[in-house]
């Protein structure tokens, strides 16, 4: 099967512009609904950061740290590096006796406008706590301290990494079939959109053991700090926001997104082929809506999907629809 049509540009009386893709929707038994190709192999990228994270809370090195919910939900983030993102994984690094330049992820310019002025008017460098994915790259480092490993922790073959994708692959039940490295330098593995769809709804109906227990923690955190997860006028955190957490959701780079409803049992996965960033919101908006736990009218419903498109003078030029059929 092709990608399936998914998101429309209207401009006008015409269709613009055309987004297709594959997306899966499964249940603890398996697939429930599905667009597209399930059997498509992605790299999921960041969408996949709670999975990352399942090592740090197995092992019990989250425990032994005394990490909060709030740290739990920056471990899964790709956050704006606002001031509160940044002073939180500094925070952290600090309690466990470590710094900045213990991080491997890099560094970068903040998404936050405010900090990203502050920066700028004062002429001050970024660092790495600034970086999307520090707060991923600090439960890497809790859990490193707590197996004693070597400091390049983003190394494929350190123990991390190695603690990482065995994770990965027990709850996407499918040997991946090779890795990438991310904007992080951090490896992400591969699996089918099915299989990403099949391990979110492990999530959303965790047990009670170990792992389940683990699950459960990370979704909650997330669903409990939204500010956390992404930050303000953030796709993630104005959806999350939107729907009085009902739902965990988690964008990727280059057109993923995730979602884990835990009262519906159901965890979602879709990639856009084109990997268009607005595509995949308006994708996973639809989802939303068709799923019952997002209200179509809502506002942040509305600026991803549906809504006008504005110029800069504020005229009307537009609005990214459904395309027919997606969803049913």
């Amino acid at each position: 099967m092709r990608s399936a049509e998914m998101i429309e540009l209207w401009r006008g009386d015409m269709r613009e512009s055309l987004h297709a893709g594959h997306a899966v929707i499964c249940d603890a038994h398996g697939v429930v609904e599905a667009w597209g190709r399930p059997g498509q192999v992605i790299y999921p990228r960041s969408s996949c950061k709670m999975i990352q994270a399942l090592p740090l809370m197995e092992s019990g090195a989250a425990d032994a740290a005394g990490l909060t919910d709030r740290q739990l939900a920056l471990a899964c983030a790709s956050h704006s590096g606002a001031a509160m993102h940044v002073a939180a994984v500094d925070g952290w690094l600090t309690g466990l006796g470590l710094g900045e330049s213990d991080l491997r992820c890099g560094s970068h310019m903040p998404r936050d406008p405010e900090e990203n002025r502050r920066l700028t008017c004062s002429d001050t460098a970024s660092c790495q706590l600034h970086n999307n994915c520090s707060g991923k790259h600090a439960g890497f480092l809790t859990l490193n301290r707590h197996l004693k490993g070597g400091p390049d922790y983003v190394e494929p073959d350190h123990p991390v990494q190695r603690a990482v994708k065995a994770a990965f692959e027990a709850v996407t039940d499918e040997e991946s079939p090779g890795f990438g490295i991310d904007g992080c330098s951090a490896p992400n593995w591969a699996c089918t959109v099915e299989g990403l769809a099949r391990a979110m709804a492990r999530f959303a109906n965790p047990g009670t053991d170990r792992r389940g227990m683990a699950m459960r923690r990370l979704v909650d955190a997330m669903r409990s700090h939204p500010d956390m997860v992404a930050g303000e006028g953030r796709s993630c955190t104005e959806l999350m926001r939107a729907m009085g957490g009902v739902a965990a959701i988690k964008t990727g780079a280059e057109a993923v997104f995730v979602a884990i409803l835990p009262d519906q049992g159901l965890g979602v996965a879709l990639k856009i082929t084109d990997g268009g960033t607005r595509a995949s919101e308006a994708a996973i908006t639809a989802l939303l809506i068709h799923l019952g736990v997002l209200d179509a009218a809502h506002p942040a419903a509305q600026a991803l999907l549906d809504g006008p498109i504005l110029n800069c003078r504020g005229m009307v030029t537009g609005n990214l629809r459904r395309a027919p059929g997606f969803p049913a």
